[in-house]
């Protein structure tokens, strides 16, 4: 591994989980279970989302969004975000995706495109959902009408890409049996290899990681993955089903998203293993390079 010159690395990384819920969000509407009438901010859990941020090696300020559900306005106001570079996108379910309409503060805000990454199955359902955005129909005002300006990337599962100084490898993940996208992040350059953050694999809204996947996420420093409850669940993994995963792959911490009302942050916090914890909205992971 070459060793890199500092001033030409990503610096002053750190990963925000905007939102660690199910997709009906924690409390869920109606419900009087103990969960969702806690008053543990840790309990309250919006729709899963990420922000990562960091200074390319250029020096300049950049954001990738990790999926962008219905709840981004409010998690971007919390979280004080003022740009988004690139978006990630997992799939095209509601709560990963209802977001998007709110991008365009961020077009004014930069004064320029950003990029959206995914598979061409989910390109084909945001085409259809986002019209306007995508396909140019903006409704009977015409360009009058404001929307996001958002430059289309197809992404295949097993290919890498360099997004302003960060290797992003798209892996094959099962969401039952609908094929889904995870993402493993780490320096282009080989550096921060020993950190707290990188690598770090984004893996949410997955039931299993096909066996060709394994290689792609051993080991990392950070996975997020999705933990649903401990009630089996056709297209989730269950608590105990996610901490045998992170357990398999050796990652350094596993940090369980995607929760539903089943459990509390306390408790889960007094029953997971060393190694893996429950997610919480706000929380954030570090890299050495912050300064």
């Amino acid at each position: 591994m070459r060793v890199s010159d500092p001033i030409r690395s990503i610096r002053d990384a750190r990963l925000t989980l905007l939102g660690t819920g199910t997709s009906s969000g924690v409390p869920s509407i109606g419900c009087t279970c103990p969960v969702c009438r806690s008053d543990d901010p840790r309990d309250h859990r919006l729709r899963t989302a990420g922000a990562l941020r960091f200074t390319d090696p250029d020096g300049n300020p950049r954001c990738i969004l990790l999926d962008c559900g219905p709840d981004h306005r409010q998690q971007a106001l919390s979280a004080q975000l003022n740009r988004a570079d690139e978006i990630l996108v997992t799939h095209a379910h509601v709560d990963h995706v209802w977001g998007i309409d709110e991008l365009r503060r961020y077009n004014v805000m930069q004064d320029s495109p950003m990029r959206l990454a995914t598979s061409a199955d989910a390109w084909g359902d945001l085409e259809r959902v986002y019209r306007h955005i995508f396909c140019g129909e903006r409704g009977p005002n015409g360009a009058a009408n404001w929307v996001a300006d958002i430059e289309k990337v197809v992404i295949v599962p097993g290919e890498s890409r360099t997004v302003h100084g960060l290797r992003i490898l798209a892996i094959d993940l099962r969401h039952g049996v609908m094929p889904v996208l995870g993402f493993r992040i780490e320096p282009e350059d080989g550096s921060l290899a020993d950190d707290p953050l990188f690598p770090l694999a984004w893996c949410t809204d997955v039931s299993s990681i096909p066996q060709e996947s394994h290689a792609s996420l051993q080991g990392v420093s950070t996975l997020i993955l999705d933990a649903l409850r401990y009630k089996p669940h056709p297209t989730h993994f269950t608590i105990p089903q996610a901490i045998e995963m992170a357990q398999s792959l050796k990652a350094r911490r596993t940090i369980l998203v995607h929760l539903a009302h089943d459990a509390s942050h306390a408790t889960l916090a007094e029953t997971l293993p060393n190694g893996v914890e429950a997610g919480w909205d706000g929380l954030e992971v570090r890299s050495s390079s912050i300064r």
